[in-house]
């Protein structure tokens, strides 16, 4: 295995070819006339001067499931893809190609945070959602958070209040409504995965959900809803009649 790019100046030539041909395409076509492979292929251009990148986007892309699933992978686990998928041997050149895209997907993730925190987010179902897909669809073990709001909905805080197992993260009540008291917190929407992909409520957080809302209720906080995130999508208690 290498520890860098080899220094081919036929090679250079015929990929600079392809790098010029798809960057003019997706500058006369836009990128989202692209496929997923060909839209990583350009953003790994930087990262891997001088090597054909088509097929380490593949091989990203196949391996961890899509973008999503790149954007929730450990530095390690994108590293290792890297140096499979090139030839390489783990090192510097790796280590700053997987830093590179994680970057990229650290952007991503905080743009659409963005949203959901400069507007009501009752009133931004939309941005809502996907700052919550993003944030917890491929996380592997089960996460607990909540989003609490002030008494015009804007949000205060994202807290994660706990992580568990790959089917389980305590919660207590008790804690989710003192925090809420710390922050001056009108209101909250609890947000919870599940690491299986189903997000259909199970009967333990259908009764900690209730458990939530009485201990609230008592000091005039509403909860607005509970949404668990699933590979399959989101599901919202409210919409289905548990609150």
């Amino acid at each position: 295995m290498l520890d860098k790019p080899p220094d081919n100046p036929k090679s250079h030539g015929r990929n600079a070819g392809h790098r010029d041909r798809l960057r003019e395409r997706a500058a006369i076509g836009g990128v989202d006339a692209l496929p997923d492979y060909e839209l990583l292929e350009l953003l790994l251009f930087r990262s891997v001067p001088y090597k054909d990148t088509k097929p380490l986007a593949k091989d990203l892309l196949a391996r961890f499931g899509g973008f999503e699933g790149i954007g929730a992978a450990s530095h390690e686990a994108i590293e290792d893809a890297v140096a499979r998928s090139l030839g390489y041997r783990p090192g510097k050149a790796t280590r700053a190609i997987a830093l590179d895209l994680q970057l990229i997907f650290d952007v991503t993730r905080r743009a659409a945070k963005e949203p959901a925190s400069k507007r009501p987010v009752i009133s931004s179902w939309t941005a809502l959602l996907n700052y919550v897909r993003v944030a917890l669809q491929h996380e592997p073990r089960e996460q607990f958070r909540v989003l609490y709001l002030d008494n015009r909905n804007q949000l205060l805080l994202d807290e994660v209040q706990n992580r568990g197992t790959v089917d389980h993260a305590p919660v207590y009540p008790r804690e989710v409504v003192r925090r809420a008291l710390e922050l001056s917190a009108k209101s909250m929407i609890i947000v919870h995965n599940h690491p299986s992909g189903d997000p259909t409520p199970s009967r333990p957080d259908i009764d900690m959900t209730r458990q939530v809302i009485e201990a609230a209720r008592a000091l005039d906080i509403s909860v607005h809803d509970h949404l668990i995130v699933g590979r399959d999508g989101v599901a919202s208690f409210k919409q289905l009649g548990l609150m």
